[in-house]
């Protein structure tokens, strides 16, 4: 019996893992969010309360340790307004985070407040710059470990383009051009590329350059004072506007039936405040 007890659970693994990249090949890439800990992702502008009080209640209220990283706008454009503004929603303790020095970055001096951060936020700006400042340092590995911590990892505009595994917009050069000098984010969301200011900036069609290219990536775009919270491989949208999605399909809350739609490489559909959406299986929640 126990032999047969061992082959019957052998084969049910084989069979899962078979659906799973069943799965994943169906829908182009692998992609899925983080194991532990939860992900803030906001698309720029003013944003409002519940997005900033949702991400400061995940991050542990007024046990809060969070760490704040300007260094997207550059060293010259920082001001402590966003920490401030953290301090007067209620967050227990906030540090700010920047350098330009890869080498202080890798620096254990530096890197001492992340050690016990429950939360970390990137500010906005151009997104390169995070990458040139902490890609393969310590201060990125002491973020991802904020997530394994089961802490909160937030962004808004650049900071929310960072947390993707392609980096839209990475061009040194032009924030217009989609693939740039720098296409390697941090990778809290395997197999995407993220894009913020979408709808406020008519940029709705901007994603199809990374698509058409890398077809395996899953494609959002965020608008301004909207956010997705990703915890593993659900996402759900909050906010006051529009998440696009672009993963092949089209989905409607009035059904697909009786409406033209364009062609499957520039389809694109819109998800807003309480929808959710499985990243692994890149589909609607009903």
């Amino acid at each position: 019996m126990k032999f047969k007890t061992l082959i019957t659970a052998i084969l049910f693994v084989i069979i899962s893992s078979a659906e799973l990249l069943s799965q994943d090949s169906a829908s182009g890439g692998q992609t899925s969010g983080p194991l532990s800990g939860t992900l803030v992702i906001a698309g720029g502008g003013r944003l409002s309360d519940d997005i900033i009080d949702r991400f400061i209640e995940l991050a542990g209220s007024t046990s809060a340790k969070i760490v704040l990283v300007p260094t997207a706008a550059g060293a010259e454009s920082y001001s402590d307004s966003l920490g401030n503004m953290f301090r007067s929603r209620g967050a227990g303790k906030v540090t700010v985070l920047h350098t330009d020095n890869r080498d202080t970055a890798d620096s254990r001096v530096f890197t001492r407040p992340l050690e016990e951060a429950t939360g970390v936020w990137f500010g906005g700006g151009r997104q390169w710059r995070l990458v040139d400042s902490y890609k393969g340092t310590r201060s990125e590995m002491l973020f991802r470990q904020v997530l394994d911590r089961g802490g909160v990892i937030g962004g808004s505009s650049a900071g929310a383009t960072i947390q993707g595994s392609f980096l839209a917009r990475g061009d040194t050069k032009n924030n217009q051009v989609m693939m740039g000098d720098h296409q390697e984010g941090f990778g809290y969301i395997s197999d995407i590329a993220i894009d913020q200011h979408v709808l406020a900036r008519n940029r709705q069609f901007d994603m199809y350059g990374i698509i058409r290219e890398h077809p395996e990536l899953l494609g959002i775009g965020i608008d301004e004072n909207t956010a997705v919270v990703v915890q593993r491989d659900t996402m759900e949208v909050i906010g006051a506007s529009y998440v696009l999605v672009y993963d092949g399909t089209f989905w409607s809350r009035e059904g697909n039936e009786l409406k033209i739609l364009p062609a499957e490489e520039i389809l694109f559909y819109m998800l807003r405040r309480g929808d959710r959406y499985n990243l692994r299986l890149r589909k609607i929640i009903e």
